[in-house]
């Protein structure tokens, strides 16, 4: 099967102590940059070797490079710059107690450009580590746009919107023909925007800072398409849909509704990854807008929470999910990374391998 895979993953995975320990000493200036790549490359070979262990297909070097999913590839665009702690959107748990945290802000201060590969050299490096698909996962070119807006951008260097997404659409194109090039066949983007736009505040506060949140829809899926059109045909793109993960904490609820005609149609890409593991995802309904040859890999697990689901549980929702959508074009996976950000969700490494395991093990009984 090409990918998506029946059992997928999202791409992040928890950061074992010795990395951590070393990313401390490199910020304490106590470990050069080499020294902590190659703490990186140890720690990527063992967990290229675990999940081929678990038995996925789509291997990741579990984004052990990054800090935050979306802000260390963004900055090295040439015209973006990063401003701390100025997304208003709260991050809570599931208690109702609130985590002190608000994302890097980017912002555009020159013309957008690709001035170096920049996922090149990990890609390489991973696709050394594996005889399976080497999954590439990047931040979703909306993600420069969306947390600050208009207000972000500067009007000076890009007075009108559509040459900034005409320069971010070229940018990234450039990136994936690079990876393309590279040998790398599964890219994924990831988006926290289009699952925020779900939900009824955010879209409030989007219209209140002069956006049409139906339009930005409608924008985004463009920008997407701009993006990738110069792929391979053999390389498959999805997008994962995220309502925030940090620390086990989120900031959007709502089902897809509001976004799922747009989105399912004029996308062009192969797959989508979906929220779906508790009711702030909302119902599956949304799904009757998929259309044929797309696949959309269910989110039905947890990375939130330590508790494993019951394997028949799991079942019944893919069963659900079937009455909206062909299970042939269903796969399975967790709701998110574990760990979107290097701090990762309050969770063991034992508990996310178990949960991965049982994954595989519902993929197997529903589709052999």
């Amino acid at each position: 099967m090409n990918a998506p895979f029946r059992f997928d993953h999202v791409g992040s995975l928890l950061r074992p102590a010795r990395l951590q320990d070393a990313r401390a000493r490199a910020m304490d200036g106590k470990c050069t940059a080499a020294e902590l790549r190659a703490v990186e490359d140890e720690c990527i070979r063992d967990v290229v070797r675990r999940q081929e262990e678990v038995g996925l297909q789509a291997i990741t070097d579990g984004e052990y490079r990054r800090t935050f999913f979306h802000t260390d590839f963004l900055q090295q665009l040439g015209g973006v710059t990063i401003e701390e702690g100025e997304f208003k959107a709260a991050f809570r748990k599931d208690d109702g107690t609130r985590v002190g945290f608000k994302p890097p802000t980017m912002h555009v201060t020159g013309r957008i450009t690709h001035e170096k590969s920049i996922q090149g050299a990990d890609f390489d490096f991973l696709n050394g580590c594996t005889t399976r698909t080497p999954k590439v996962t990047i931040p979703s070119p909306s993600m420069l746009h969306f947390r600050g807006g208009r207000k972000a951008i500067d009007e000076s260097v890009y007075p009108n919107l559509d040459d900034f997404y005409a320069d971010l659409s070229a940018a990234y194109a450039d990136e994936i023909a690079d990876l393309a090039r590279r040998g790398c066949r599964y890219l994924q983007m990831d988006d926290t925007n289009l699952a925020y736009l779900c939900d009824d505040e955010i879209r409030e506060s989007t219209r209140a800072r002069g956006d049409d949140p139906d339009e930005l829809t409608h924008v985004y899926c463009r920008l997407f398409n701009e993006a990738i059109k110069g792929r391979p045909s053999d390389m498959a793109v999805c997008v994962h849909l995220c309502r925030g993960n940090f620390k086990s904490a989120w900031v959007a609820q709502g089902g897809y509704e509001p976004v799922a005609e747009i989105l399912f149609n004029e996308m062009k890409i192969d797959g989508f990854f979906l929220e779906y593991d508790d009711q702030r995802s909302g119902d599956f309904a949304p799904l009757r807008f998929v259309p044929k040859g797309k696949k959309v890999v269910l989110g039905l697990m947890t990375t939130k929470k330590p508790e494993l689901e019951s394997k028949a549980a799991l079942i019944a929702r893919i069963e659900e999910a079937a009455k909206y959508v062909p299970l042939d074009q269903l796969c399975v996976s967790p709701q998110c990374g574990f760990s979107s950000t290097a701090h990762g969700n309050d969770l063991t490494e034992d508990d996310q391998w178990r949960k991965l395991a049982l994954l595989k093990e519902v993929a197997d009984e529903v589709w052999g």
